[in-house]
């Protein structure tokens, strides 16, 4: 499981809905302020363990200034909140050639349930987490802070 993580001061997901004009049919699905942007990428071999373990790993990891303006702080302690986005492409095999392979991501319902289990796990701990919506084409804005860019893989 990769959590591609960007410390923001605010970050926001948009869907255009198919076959309308995009328009008037864009929606904001998630919002937030200062925190984290997460880009989750889903791999065949994840599981519910793997899930929780990089979950915990979000919500802990140390990367907002303290007092002294060093990293060491995680986002419980600075009352931060998460955007997570599903982005089955960060497990895209790019080591051959010049089209990237799928081959390891995981299959839609395997993703889609590991996703919305993700979710549900940082909701569980107190962290105030938006989302994007699974499998839908979105736009994502974000203001990064720093820039400050984790790759997170479990």
């Amino acid at each position: 499981m990769i959590g591609l993580i960007q410390r923001v001061a605010h970050a926001s997901v948009t869907i255009a809905a198919e076959g309308e004009d995009p328009e008037q049919a864009e929606q904001v699905t998630g919002s937030i302020n200062k925190g984290l942007l997460v880009l989750l990428g889903v791999e065949k071999d994840d599981d519910l363990e793997k899930m929780r373990k990089l979950a915990k790993k979000v919500i802990g990891y140390r990367i907002f200034n303290d007092e002294n303006d060093k990293m060491n702080l995680n986002l419980q302690q600075v009352g931060g909140e998460l955007l997570v986005v599903s982005q089955f492409t960060l497990a895209a095999d790019t080591g051959r050639g010049l089209r990237p392979s799928f081959s390891s991501a995981a299959t839609p319902e395997q993703a889609n349930e590991l996703y919305q289990a993700f979710i549900a796990f940082c909701r569980e701990q107190g962290v105030t987490t938006q989302t994007g919506s699974f499998g839908a084409n979105m736009k994502v804005e974000l203001l990064n802070d720093g820039p400050v860019t984790f790759n997170l893989q479990v």
